[in-house]
């Protein structure tokens, strides 16, 4: 049964429209508690790749299979994790899948700050994390919806976004200070990952400590056969998930390569070192949290401004390419990251209200997992077109495809509308929301 929210929350915590979901006690709660946690979760992301540096032998191959092993549960188990979602109530899964990442950081911290981490203890812990992840993911989106009910979700998600997005400026720069004040060696990295473990106790003290009468939950769905092919079907039968879903398959796999593109445009067509890579990462989260931060004072997601946001990326990613100065591109960067971050904001919100509540972990599982999953396969590909071609042409295909992408989605969702005998037309598919 859903539980309907205390009335006029916002009589209690007044704030402006932009943050209006903080006016909802128990999002209040969850917001803090993951911002903590997001810090600790960018603290551990330098702080693991370190580590794996510091052990004898290691290089990048070593550093790529840590990354492969965390993220490998992620995308083999995230659609049935999203069956358990749907089966169980999500507050008490999150608590369940956030100690246990806890405990696989937990037990690296320790390892690492004896001084006896060797390179299959890194790969197994990763992998450890990465499943409770994979069943983390799913919960962690659809419980948006019930900590503030449907009305409020778009600025929710906005707001997390935000929240992520100020953890990736503080928590790289934290750890790189606390790692070089320890020494820069093994024990150093340790102590950072036990700080990353010790952050998720804050989630799980501020999910203990919310009302569960005041959230907006659905009661969850027994089990019964053939739950993921229903859920499969489910996103099929919806033309506006469709398109969604291919549209964000192409912006996540040919255009969110930054990592690569801003290496390489940094190094091979500017000629500059690490400082000024690191430059394009800070204004990038810059961007992004712009975004997020324009799209909290939103009400509701049109479909207008998701493709016009995708086209505007895709457009931007060409002349990032074409960029004819290294100022140049660093002033291309934060748009970048304003374009994308809308995009995939509104994707997400979209898709949560839309979304049936008995499915809703079931499709933000699927969203997850092309998310995720598409990282994985564009990137070599986009890693061979700058090695054969050249780097600029890394950013001009990638943004070309994302063009690709927003018409295969329109064509994808008409298709849809016209195989389930819904009228389409031009201005219908693009406009209609």
């Amino acid at each position: 049964m859903t539980r309907r929210h205390p009335p006029n929350p916002e009589e209690e915590f007044p704030t402006s429209p932009r943050f209006r979901s903080l006016a909802h006690p128990n999002y209040r709660l969850y917001f803090a508690g993951s911002l903590v946690s997001n810090v600790g979760t960018w603290m551990q992301r330098v702080a693991q790749d370190w580590l794996v540096l510091t052990i004898p032998g290691n290089g990048g191959a070593a550093l790529g299979i840590t990354t492969g092993l965390q993220f490998l549960p992620v995308l083999l188990l995230s659609p049935y994790a999203g069956v358990i979602a749907d089966r169980f109530a999500k507050r008490r899964l999150l608590q369940l899948t956030q100690a246990t990442m806890a405990l696989a950081a937990a037990a690296l911290g320790v390892i690492a700050a004896l001084g006896v981490a060797e390179t299959w203890h890194v790969y197994v812990l990763a992998f450890v994390f990465g499943i409770g992840a994979a069943f983390d993911a799913p919960a962690r989106q659809a419980f948006v919806s019930e900590l503030v009910g449907p009305d409020d979700v778009t600025n929710a998600v906005s707001l997390n976004s935000a929240a992520f997005n100020s953890a990736r400026m503080i928590g790289p720069g934290l750890a790189g200070l606390l790692i070089g004040v320890g020494g820069g060696g093994m024990r150093a990295t340790g102590w950072v990952i036990l700080a990353n473990a010790v952050s998720y106790l804050a989630v799980i003290w501020q999910l203990r400590r919310m009302d569960p009468d005041a959230l907006h939950s659905a009661r969850p769905v027994a089990r019964t056969p053939g739950m993921l092919r229903a859920g499969f079907a489910y996103v099929r039968s919806q033309p506006k998930m469709l398109l969604i879903l291919v549209l964000v398959f192409f912006v996540g796999t040919f255009g969110m390569n930054f990592q690569i593109t801003s290496a390489l445009m940094a190094t091979e067509v500017f000629g500059k070192g690490a400082e000024e890579y690191g430059v394009l990462g800070s204004v990038l989260a810059i961007g992004s949290l712009t975004g997020a931060l324009l799209a909290a004072g939103r009400t509701r997601v049109r479909l207008r401004l998701l493709l016009g946001a995708a086209v505007a990326f895709g457009v931007l990613e060409i002349v990032a390419g074409l960029a004819p100065s290294y100022l140049v591109f660093v002033v291309l960067c934060p748009l970048l990251g304003v374009t994308v971050i809308t995009v995939l904001n509104s994707c997400n919100a979209l898709l949560q209200v839309e979304s049936e509540p008995a499915m809703r972990g079931r499709v933000m599982a699927i969203y997850l997992t092309i998310v995720m999953g598409g990282t994985p396969l564009g990137a070599p590909a986009i890693g061979w077109i700058g090695e054969h071609f050249g780097a600029r042409w890394t950013l001009v295909v990638g943004g070309a495809l994302v063009l690709v992408g927003v018409a295969a989605a329109v064509a994808v969702r008409a298709l849809a509308e016209r195989t389930a005998g819904e009228p389409t037309g031009r201005a219908a598919v693009m406009l209609r929301s």
